[in-house]
Parts: structure tokens; C-alpha cells; sequence
């Protein structure tokens, strides 16, 4: 076999490939062998059938399947025997082996670049210490608050005012006749100002009173998320059925326990403050690393192989599908595509496959590995972050080697950057605050 590689850039490459003649005719008669073993033809007894009304009624199914034989055992030797470091799957556009003359085909191929020691050590990183505010406790208080917050029957005799619950039935109609997507619901419950069907509908309801029927025209937009009513004028026959006020608990020591895991005011406190500063370590710890990356990729340039960049399009395509559905939508919905995704974040695969690609030049340059008690503590570290047992993510990423694999990566990653911030100098800041604008 001879094998030969022509340069298309650094990371794309072409193999041509040329079996000898003789390789391609043995594996032919083989073929033919084996199928006139098993070939049922009519006139003939099993066996006998001669090979050239084999190659008449079989030849062309015989010469595709002899050509991927060929192409599959010699690829792989082709690839070791080149040396080269492939990512992705090879392009091949295989001819059809024929016998006559050697088999020739050429593989198309991506290989990871060739990326030039990384000087890591001395970069100036700054570290942003944010602290929790009064305003942003007193935030989170207020948003447990409402989610204790109660119901109940106006018991005054006023009409709806916005921040009311209330109980309507309601139908809509087009052109003066009941419409499929706007059909009669009765009872239903929406808070005055939230816009669950539109706010130019909630403004229409206050000032009705208990029992009270109104006419309420609406416009929907063109860019509304159910699209069989996008852009079209409806009219609601609305009954009020009820009004209730929303009644927050007093944010004191009983608000705590009401939540089920504190016994007074303090204690909450305590752990909204540590939930906060857990996220806002985390928001540092994003920063820095983005000013590694920042620094670093000034100083390293290299192509990306398309294959990889179209890998982490996949992840990231994925990750944006799994989030509409958890909030009860789709693509089709947002009148969105996978091309209009691909094209929009492109440019954030690029930057993540440059960021993988210099992290693991790193780990092999300093010849970083992991320890027994390395791969542990990322599972603890990973069962404490997604509160579950250790034992479940370890059997998770253990009973699938591509599973423990990316497990692995990622942790020598963690341990590239460590390696990184301890050869940097990190200065400890305040972050800066917005400024307010106090003129009149």
C-alpha cells in the first residue's frame, strides 16, 4: 500500500491511498467465493454456479462491498502509517474496485493542530471580591416572601386593581365569530399585570367588579409566541367571577420556619448569604478564567478544524433545544433552525474549542495527570453540586468509557487552569460599582 499526503491547510490533510493490484484481485476472488457458497441461482446446484454468471448477476454489489472492505482495513494503517492526530470522520468518496490496475482513493481528514508551547506563567490577573448587599438580602427575602404569599377573598366591596388575582371566564372572537384558539375558558386564574394572555388584557380588566361583564379588545402582536393568533385583531367577552388580594407573611423569625428548614430570621439569612457568595465565587472564578483565556489566545494562534468546531455547535445547538422544552417551547415556535442557531453561535464554538485545545496543549506539555484521590474528589465535588449521592455519579461516568473519558478531561482541565492562576500573580479587587446618576 502507498500512501500519500497532501497539505490543504494545517489541520485538513488528503491521503492517497493505493492498494496494489494483487490485494484488489485477491479480495475479489474471495468474494466470489464466498458467494458462490451460498448464491442460489437457477440451473445451477449450490456450488457450481460458474463465476462469470456471478459477476453477471452479482458484479456490481460484489465490487462495492470488495471496495469498502478495502477502504476499512487499509484507512486505519493509512492514517498510523501518515502519523497523523485525525479528529472528526474522514470525507471519502470511494471509485468502485474493479480488479484492473491498483485501487486508488483519497480520504479527506482533520487533525488536531500543532500548537506551539504555551507560556502560561506570569500573566496579571485581577479577582473581583463581591460581597452581599442589604439590597440584594433584602431581594431574596422578598422573593420568598411572595412565594408564601397567600390568597384570599377581597372582602371589601372595590373593583380589580393591578397585583389582583382574578377568576374570569372569557372567549374570544374574530370578525364576530367564536375563534379555535381563543375558545371559552371558564374559571381561570391570572394576576392582574403579569400578561399571561397579553397586558393590553390585564389593563382592560381593572375597574370590573365582581360579576361584572366587558367587552375586551385586543391586538396581538406579530412576534407572539402562538403564532395562530400573531398579528390578528380578538375580541374577549370577559365575566369577573372574583377577586383576590395577595397577602405576604411578615418577614420574621415564623416566615423562617414556615419555609421548613430554619428556626429563626438569622439562620435564613445566614444561608442566602452563603448561596450568594457561592455564586458569586463561581462569577469570579469565570472572570479570571476569562482573562486567562484572553491573554492566552493573544499569544497562541492556530486553526480549528471544522469537524470540532461543527462538534461543539452540536453541544451548544443541544443545550439551547433542552432549555426551550424545559420552559415549554420549541424552535418551531421561536421560528427559529438549527442553521440559524449554527450561524449565530459559531463564533462561541470557535472560542470554546480554542479554549479546549490550549488546555489540553498545556496538561501535555507539563505532563499533568490524575491521581485515584483526584478522580474521587470530583465525583464528591460533583455529587455535592448536584446533591447526589457520590456513588450514583461514579457508577454514572464508570459504565460508560466515553463518559469517564470527558469525566477525566475535564478535571486535568480544572488542574491546567489551577497550575496556571498558581504561576500568575492574582490581585484581589472591589468590584466597581455602577455610578448613579444623580443630576436633576
Amino acid at each position: 500500500m502507498q500512501v500519500t499526503v497532501e497539505d490543504l491547510s494545517t489541520v485538513k490533510k488528503v491521503l492517497h491511498v493505493e492498494i496494489p493490484e494483487k490485494v484488489v484481485v485477491g479480495e475479489l476472488d474471495k468474494a466470489y467465493k464466498d458467494l458462490k457458497k451460498n448464491a442460489k441461482v437457477k440451473g445451477f446446484r449450490p456450488g457450481k454456479t460458474p463465476r462469470t454468471v456471478l459477476e453477471r448477476l452479482y458484479k456490481k454489489d460484489v465490487n462495492a462491498d470488495v471496495s469498502s472492505k478495502l477502504i476499512q482495513e487499509s484507512l486505519i494503517n493509512a492514517i498510523k502509517e501518515a502519523e497523523l492526530n485525525i479528529v472528526g470522520r474522514p470525507e471519502i468518496e470511494p471509485p468502485i474496485a474493479d480488479g484492473k490496475g491498483p485501487y486508488k482513493y483519497d480520504a479527506t481528514v482533520e487533525i488536531e493542530p500543532e500548537i506551539e508551547t504555551v507560556d502560561f506563567k506570569g500573566l496579571a490577573l485581577k479577582k473581583n471580591l463581591y460581597r452581599v448587599s442589604a439590597e440584594e438580602m433584602d431581594a431574596q427575602l422578598k422573593m420568598l416572601q411572595k412565594n408564601l404569599a397567600q390568597q384570599k377573598t377581597l372582602e371589601e366591596d372595590r373593583p380589580a386593581q393591578e397585583g389582583d388575582f382574578v377568576l374570569v371566564d372569557y372567549e374570544g372572537f374574530k370578525d364576530g365569530k367564536p375563534f379555535a384558539e381563543t375558545q371559552k375558558t371558564e374559571n381561570f386564574t391570572l394576576k392582574i399585570g403579569d400578561g399571561p394572555i397579553l397586558k393590553e388584557f390585564d389593563e382592560q380588566l381593572i375597574g370590573m367588579s365582581t360579576g361584572e361583564t366587558r367587552e375586551v379588545k385586543v391586538h396581538f402582536p406579530e412576534d407572539y409566541f402562538n403564532n395562530k393568533v400573531a398579528n390578528l385583531e380578538i375580541t374577549f367577552n370577559v365575566k369577573l367571577n372574583g377577586i383576590r388580594e395577595v397577602v405576604l407573611p411578615e418577614i420574621d423569625d415564623e416566615f423562617a420556619k414556615d419555609l421548613g428548614k430554619y428556626e429563626t430570621l438569622k439562620q435564613l439569612k445566614e444561608e442566602i448569604s452563603s448561596n450568594l457568595l457561592k455564586g458569586y465565587e463561581k462569577r469570579s472564578d469565570q472572570e479570571v478564567q476569562e482573562q486567562i483565556f484572553t491573554a492566552l489566545l493573544e499569544k497562541v494562534n492556530f486553526e480549528v478544524p471544522d469537524s470540532l468546531i461543527a462538534f461543539e455547535l452540536e453541544g451548544i445547538i443541544e443545550e439551547v433545544e433542552k432549555t426551550l422544552t424545559y420552559h415549554g417551547s420549541s424552535l418551531e415556535e421561536r421560528s427559529l433552525t438549527k442553521e440559524d442557531l449554527a450561524e449565530k453561535y459559531r463564533d462561541t464554538a470557535i472560542k470554546q474549542v480554542r479554549r479546549r485545545l490550549i488546555l489540553k496543549k498545556i496538561v501535555g506539555q507539563e505532563n499533568l495527570t490524575l491521581s485515584d484521590e483526584d478522580l474521587e474528589n470530583g465525583y464528591k465535588d460533583m455529587a455535592e453540586a448536584f446533591n447526589r449521592p457520590v456513588e450514583e455519579i461514579r457508577n454514572f461516568y464508570e459504565q460508560k468509557g466515553s463518559n469517564i473519558e470527558f469525566f477525566k478531561t475535564s478535571l486535568l482541565e480544572k488542574k491546567a487552569l489551577k497550575l496556571i492562576i498558581e504561576n500568575s500573580s492574582q490581585e484581589i479587587v472591589e468590584p466597581e460599582l455602577e455610578s448613579k446618576n444623580t443630576e436633576n
